[in-house]
């Protein structure tokens, strides 16, 4: 029996290792489902542009899981804009010197992200479902989708969204959403 101790001492440390192996593992892999970086710069745009840092953060997961690529469509940066809608916003801020490879900045790109997104929830009085649906679908075809709606006497929900990607765009945000709330309350200052 006193010969079996160490073997069984030495095979319960074995299980305490994979054991913290897996733990770390689980840790690595979800916060690599649900990255986060350029928290500074989320920070400062939410608080300056009145919005909720974590949906900010949740729009740049949906768009390029912080790893930003130009689109097929000719959308850059982390919040994936046009170049065409941040000449647009930059008009609309009274900033005149943009040129299209800014958005390749983080900086940059969040700011107009981030008015953007306050802009749109403006346009739609604070409903964050419809300001993200026209972040992917387009103001025009929101407005249309809520026109349609109202004309039927009802309001335009989350399953009436008539683009499958749009609202799948739109369920993936919100979701997102509680969960950097949730898991990067502290790292957004929330």
């Amino acid at each position: 029996m006193i010969r079996k101790l160490p073997l069984l001492a030495l095979g319960f440390a074995f299980a305490v290792v994979v054991a913290l192996v897996l733990v770390i593992d689980m840790h690595h892999t979800r916060e690599a489902s649900l990255p986060l970086a350029d928290t500074g710069i989320i920070r400062a745009q939410a608080s300056e542009k009145h919005l909720d840092p974590a949906l900010i953060a949740a729009v740049i997961d949906a768009e390029s899981h912080f790893e930003p690529r130009p689109s097929s469509a000719g959308a850059q940066g982390l919040m994936q804009l046009l170049p065409s809608t941040a000449e647009y916003l930059a008009h609309l801020s009274g900033g005149y010197a943009f040129q299209a490879g800014d958005l390749a900045a983080p900086s940059v790109n969040i700011a107009y992200g981030s008015y953007y997104l306050r802009y749109l929830l403006d346009h739609y009085g604070g409903d964050e479902m419809l300001a993200l649906a026209a972040y992917n679908g387009g103001v025009g075809n929101v407005d249309d989708w809520v026109a349609r709606e109202r004309a039927q006497g009802r309001s335009l929900t989350i399953e009436a969204i008539p683009y499958p990607e749009t609202r799948e765009y739109v369920r993936k945000v919100l979701e997102a959403q509680q969960q950097y709330r949730q898991r990067y309350a502290s790292a957004l200052g929330i």
